[in-house]
């Protein structure tokens, strides 16, 4: 009796922009007996481009990158390679990240501190179809999105172009990038997020997307 064909391996992207790290998460994937490392990516631009050689599976990707951060660079591989399914690892525990990636396209959401058998455990949850939400955010996510109602704006209205601005920056657009998506000057875009800061309260990017993902902003870019 012939020996049977080994079975299809998982095709995993590693992208993220510390190398110590991405050594050690190679060695986690290729020890699995279904799965191995085709690629890897230092940033979101990269990423997007390996896809294009390799054609992966499942991309494990990093939230914080340089030249293009994790919901870019989702979206990008998703239009790129729509099967490639994306699990975002990361330090980030705020769930607003959460609700931006999955609008994004990524499939899993998985904590950098958890255990090395639940990466592996989120990469064949998210290859067969499913979404892996790491127990601790999932946690969060309901009580913050699901038990609480959402917060409406009590300190004035926004102008339309303060609220393009802050979608923007919830989708992770740098100034210069929504200065160019709106056609205005960097300074201008400076003076619409000082602007809307202000009116509604806000202290830092983080606060930022938590306010558009409770007005429901951020289906689209």
């Amino acid at each position: 009796m012939g020996k049977q064909p080994p079975s299809k391996k998982l095709k995993i992207l590693l992208a993220d922009d510390h190398a110590i790290l991405r050594a050690g998460l190679r060695l986690l994937v290729n020890a699995e007996p279904d799965m191995e490392v085709v690629g890897e990516a230092a940033d979101g631009k990269q990423a997007s481009e390996a896809v294009k050689e390799c054609y992966p599976d499942v991309v494990v990707m990093d939230l914080s990158m340089p030249e293009c951060d994790g919901a870019q660079a989702t979206r990008e591989v998703k239009r790129i390679c729509p099967h490639a399914k994306v699990l975002v690892l990361t330090v980030q525990e705020d769930t607003a990240y959460l609700s931006q990636l999955l609008n994004s396209g990524a499939s899993g959401y998985m904590l950098k501190r958890a255990a090395a058998e639940e990466l592996t455990r989120a990469i064949r949850t998210v290859a067969r179809g499913g979404q892996y939400i790491d127990p601790v955010i999932a946690a969060r996510f309901v009580n913050a999105y699901v038990i609480e109602p959402p917060q409406v704006d009590s300190r004035g209205s926004l102008s339309k172009r303060e609220e393009d601005v802050l979608r923007l920056i919830a989708w992770g657009y740098s100034n210069k990038e929504i200065a160019a998506e709106l056609d205005i000057s960097v300074k201008t875009v400076e003076t619409y997020k000082v602007r809307l800061t202000e009116k509604l309260n806000l202290h830092g990017r983080v606060d930022m997307v938590r306010y558009a993902v409770r007005q429901g902003w951020l289906q689209e870019p």
